[in-house]
């Protein structure tokens, strides 16, 4: 064992691969085969009858991977359930080459296999364009500057209706490098009330308006009522951001008619009741599903897709385990080939992991948004700005290399 200097190779993606595998001399094609063969990618799919498992399962043996099905397929129980393929990309690509030809519907499933696939690949540095403007998550992880306008944020940094104090906020958080500033009137923590749509227009309005005009940064509209969100965008708002995952009456056409960005979130409930008991059969699962039907959603209504960005909803409708499990899994989520935003900032899992209140989460939200970049979130909702695009930056350097001469 010593004298060989065993290693467990941690190559966490296809560069990795190519690099330590290439470090041996091999040139291509050898070196894209030999590093294809070292991921294995784990696809679940949905509803897959039971005849229908059992010949994917032969399939997927005959390119040399595995199918795991439901042990009721073995005794001809059709019901249909999730499977799970395992293999290499190369393995895949010789999969979907013969499904077409087969029965029971493996074709659609070779279809949705090769979708998934191609979205997946495609999310590390996926695009996000509001309004004809990137908001740069093609080139880094994209920092949102959290302005609460409100009277009761949890986190106590409600600005009520100061509309000086919360347009210099807005303006520090642009020079510290937050790309986005997320602009809200409503507070969504558990047990909150609503606000009126005439009092979020008030207060809302006039400071998206200051900072369109002030900044670079690409404002965002913080709401659940397409009212309130039309008002922000013609006041030179580029984004909604909606935890409600633009359900309200009229949000989805109105994203579509300005050709804003938006923002899926899921959640379960309302911010009244999220927080009473949250139970989930399967978690990811259930968040998965609803945001691929948010999504399928608004591309049907005519929002474009390179405009839409998803979060899974920390902290929205989950226990303190659920939150920390989106976060290890958080990667799952760029099957829907959308960037990935996460809002852990202060939240109340931090503060009963480390007994911490609010203001005094900066480290554990550090350590919350280091995690989730290194999972695959393209975009971090954040309090503290200037510490946040700080870890950001660190976190981008040690996953994709640091660039010195652009540095200088």
């Amino acid at each position: 064992m010593m004298e060989h200097r065993a290693r467990v190779l941690a190559l966490q993606t296809r560069e990795d691969a190519e690099r330590e595998i290439g470090g041996l001399g091999l040139q291509e094609p050898a070196l894209q085969w030999l590093a294809a063969k070292s991921r294995v990618v784990a696809v679940r799919l949905e509803h897959v009858t039971g005849r229908a498992a059992a010949l994917l399962k032969q399939e997927c043996l005959a390119v040399g991977c595995d199918c795991v099905v439901a042990p009721q397929v073995a005794s001809f129980d059709d019901t249909p359930r999730p499977v799970i393929v395992l293999a290499t990309p190369r393995q895949y690509a010789r999969l979907l080459e013969r499904l077409p030809g087969q029965a029971m519907g493996l074709a659609v499933l070779g279809d949705a296999l090769r979708a998934v696939l191609a979205a997946y690949e495609g999310c590390r540095r996926p695009r996000w364009t509001c309004r004809g403007r990137e908001a740069g998550t093609d080139r880094g992880t994209v920092v949102v500057g959290i302005i609460n306008v409100t009277s009761d944020s949890f986190s106590g940094d409600g600005l009520g209706g100061d509309l000086e104090a919360a347009v210099e906020q807005g303006r520090t958080f642009a020079e510290a490098g937050a790309a986005v500033l997320d602009v809200g009137a409503e507070s969504t923590r558990p047990g909150s009330l609503p606000v009126s749509i005439e009092e979020q227009i008030a207060k809302v309005v006039p400071v998206v308006r200051a900072l369109a005009e002030q900044t670079d940064a690409l404002v965002s509209v913080d709401t659940q009522f397409s009212e309130v969100a039309r008002a922000g965008l013609e006041a030179g708002a580029a984004i909604v951001n909606d935890v409600s995952g633009l359900r309200g009456e009229g949000m989805v056409e109105t994203v579509a008619e300005h050709g804003a960005g938006a923002v899926i979130m899921h959640m379960l409930g309302e911010p009244r009741t999220m927080q009473a008991h949250p139970r989930y059969k399967d978690l990811m699962t259930e968040v998965y599903d609803f945001l691929c039907r948010r999504v399928e959603a608004a591309l049907q209504a005519g929002v474009a897709e390179d405009a839409l960005a998803v979060d899974p909803g920390f902290g929205f409708g989950k226990t303190v385990q659920h939150n920390l499990e989106l976060l290890r899994r958080l990667r799952e989520m760029h099957s829907l080939g959308r960037p990935v935003l996460i809002g852990t900032s202060r939240k109340s899992t931090i503060g009963k992991v480390l007994d911490r209140p609010a203001g005094e989460r900066v480290l554990g939200t550090a350590a919350t948004c280091a995690v989730a970049i290194a999972h695959g979130a393209h975009a971090i909702r954040v309090h503290d700005v200037s510490d946040m695009v700080q870890v950001a930056r660190m976190t981008d350097a040690i996953l994709d290399g640091w660039d010195s001469d652009a540095a200088d």
